[in-house]
């Protein structure tokens, strides 16, 4: 085991048996609004669960904005959403100070920002400029943010859910690499099937939705969120992450393809996001440990966003999830 197992409490079987049963109860909770997006929802657990933050990228009406309210309501967690737009100012999000009258004369009031709440849905950030993109993201990295050099600390937990629109790209910036590197997890949005097409047809066209209940509230998840770092880690999947995550590398690889085709692999970063996210998933799904299983399951999110391949003049060279998928089979 790694240093992670011989550190958890001999206690720390009965938390998690709590915890698998409250989570069982948060994913059902989940379930009565967000209809077959299973995958997604666990990511997003997951994320949440690590102690992150997550880009969720998809095409409009893929159910983002109503995954990220029942998950709020949940986990009985306050939310805000910003919709992202070019004309967006950091102040915008972060809050401002404004000059007002008191009875002692004038003085400033600092107004806080949409950011000041535990889990903000920041909704197609792409389309912010860069300047309001940093300002975000440095207050995920951070959790406060400094206004006229006066620190004011965001509530905890907090987490942001991003979300992008791959279809349309015009009018929008990028985020640069550094910034990515900042979300835990990228989850892609695919549609439903085609039963789960019906039930929402049906379920979501009458007069009201079902109400979802908290089944959690803050320091309740904060509690999971530190039970998730108490969780043994096996030292085989310990080894097929550094084995992951190295090899993904074109400097380090003995991979032909990595070497040939990958522009840039992932920092250590990615390395400390698969160890959470999977002690996460596997407390999702009711174990005490990870498993290789979850490290293969969480490799493209975790290192979808934080490599990318060199130009391929003949598109014929395959996808970078297909190219990671192979390196995770090859590293458990």
């Amino acid at each position: 085991m790694s240093e992670a197992a011989n550190a958890a409490p001999g206690d720390i079987v009965a938390d998690a048996d709590a915890a698998v049963r409250s989570l069982a109860e948060v994913r059902a909770e989940i379930g009565k609004l967000v209809f077959g997006q299973d995958r997604v929802v666990e990511l997003t657990l997951a994320s949440i669960l690590a102690g992150g933050h997550c880009l969720l990228i998809g095409a409009p009406g893929l159910a983002k904005t109503r995954l990220v309210e029942t998950t709020a309501r949940a986990l009985g967690l306050d939310w805000g959403r910003v919709q992202f737009t070019p004309d967006l100012m950091p102040g915008d999000i972060l809050g401002s100070e404004i000059l007002e009258e008191t009875q002692n004369g004038r003085a400033f009031r600092f107004v806080r920002g949409p950011i000041f709440t535990r889990l903000l849905m920041a909704d197609e950030i792409n389309r912010a400029s860069p300047r309001t993109q940093s300002a975000l993201l440095q207050a995920m990295q951070e959790r406060h943010v400094t206004i006229a050099g006066a620190r004011h600390d965001l509530p905890a937990p907090f987490h942001v859910l991003a979300t992008q629109n791959p279809i349309e790209q015009e009018g929008t910036y990028p985020l640069p690499e550094a910034q990515l590197d900042r979300f835990l997890l990228k989850i892609d949005v695919d549609y439903p099937d085609l039963e789960t097409e019906r039930r929402i047809l049906v379920e979501t066209t009458g007069l009201g939705d079902a109400t979802v209940r908290p089944v959690l509230d803050a320091e309740r998840l904060t509690a999971l969120q530190t039970l998730v770092r108490r969780m043994p880690v096996p030292e085989t999947v310990l080894e097929a992450i550094i084995r992951l995550v190295r090899s993904a590398r074109p400097e380090q690889s003995d991979h032909p393809e990595v070497r040939k085709r990958v522009e840039w692999g992932p920092s250590p970063r990615a390395g400390q996001a698969l160890m959470l996210a999977a002690r996460a998933r596997a407390l999702l799904r009711g174990r005490l440990a990870p498993s290789l299983d979850d490290v293969e399951a969480l490799a493209e999110p975790a290192l979808g966003h934080r490599m990318a391949l060199a130009y391929d003049p003949t598109g014929q060279g395959g996808s970078l999830s297909g190219l990671i998928a192979d390196l995770a089979s090859r590293a458990a």
